[in-house]
């Protein structure tokens, strides 16, 4: 039995028989559902599904399946998506110095535990150059002026074309110490992930490790989420926390969040290119 899957994501305004319509669609082609996920979110009244379905098991592919889906689509007032798992999602992924969030990317990758391509990476600095180039991907600089506003668009424009130019799905901000511009956060909504060193919405912005120990906490964490326009506000897919206690220094909750940060994003990714986030206004939906 092949492998290959489609996976059926949809938001809808909730009511009776949305689950019998699908699977009964799904069950009139002799589709074979090997996982189904649902929720309904009570303050909107949305309703939200995942499923996955064996690709060799309908008679039809991706265009097929979408010419044959929409009407019932319609019907229910659909916002659906549907991919397929033989087609990798392109992560171009975006970082400055600090190395350790991509390392450990590009390991899970390289181990195939994170079943995505990887056409570039793009950074602000020359200094992970060899370490990207010795796993074989591009690595493009860009420089990224301090106090030159006209300069600073015309280095995120360059990002953007270069995202554009290698097909690129999603872009990973995988410690990069630069605030997206709104204009390319409204173009890519949804595209766009960060991993956040403070477990938001808690000392957001710069040196949140520092915040956190002026202000004498006792758990710190990371935090995976949707880039906004709103500076580390936007919604978010996963987070993590480590306890700490008064003896810990900035440097003991630096080290300590590293690891946080490596694992969160990773999780928070997988989620995503796996298609089990689903937004809702500022909220997510993970079917894990």
């Amino acid at each position: 039995m092949s492998t290959r899957r489609y996976t059926l994501t949809i938001s809808c305004p909730d009511r009776s028989g949305i689950i019998a319509a699908v699977s009964g669609f799904i069950a009139r082609y002799n589709g074979w559902i090997v996982e189904a996920s649902y929720h309904t979110d009570l303050e909107t009244q949305r309703f939200f599904m995942r499923q996955e379905i064996l690709a060799d098991s309908l008679p039809f592919d991706l265009a097929g399946f979408r010419s044959q889906f929409a009407g019932l689509a319609i019907e229910f007032g659909m916002d659906w998506h549907i991919s397929d798992s033989e087609r990798r999602k392109r992560i171009v992924i975006l970082v400055s110095k600090q190395d350790h969030c991509l390392n450990d990317l590009l390991h899970r990758w390289r181990n195939s535990e994170l079943l995505v391509d990887i056409p570039c990476v793009i950074s602000n600095h020359e200094d992970l150059r060899s370490f990207v180039e010795w796993h074989g991907i591009p690595f493009h600089y860009v420089a990224m002026p301090g106090n030159d506003a006209s300069a600073k668009a015309a280095a995120f424009a360059q990002i953007a074309q270069l995202f554009e130019q290698h097909l690129g799905d999603t872009l990973v901000l995988a410690r990069f110490m630069q605030i997206m511009p709104p204009e390319l956060c409204t173009r890519y909504a949804g595209q766009i992930i960060n991993i956040h060193h403070s477990f938001l919405p808690s000392f957001v912005g710069a040196k949140p490790y520092h915040q956190a120990f002026q202000r004498g906490v006792k758990l710190i964490g990371a935090t995976c989420h949707y880039v906004s326009n709103e500076l580390d506000a936007g919604p978010i897919i996963e987070q993590d926390t480590v306890r700490i206690d008064h003896g810990d220094t900035v440097d003991d909750m630096v080290r300590y969040g590293r690891d946080i940060e490596k694992t969160v994003l990773a999780r928070g990714l997988r989620y995503h290119v796996e298609d089990r986030v689903l937004v809702c206004g500022n909220k997510t939906i993970v079917f894990r």
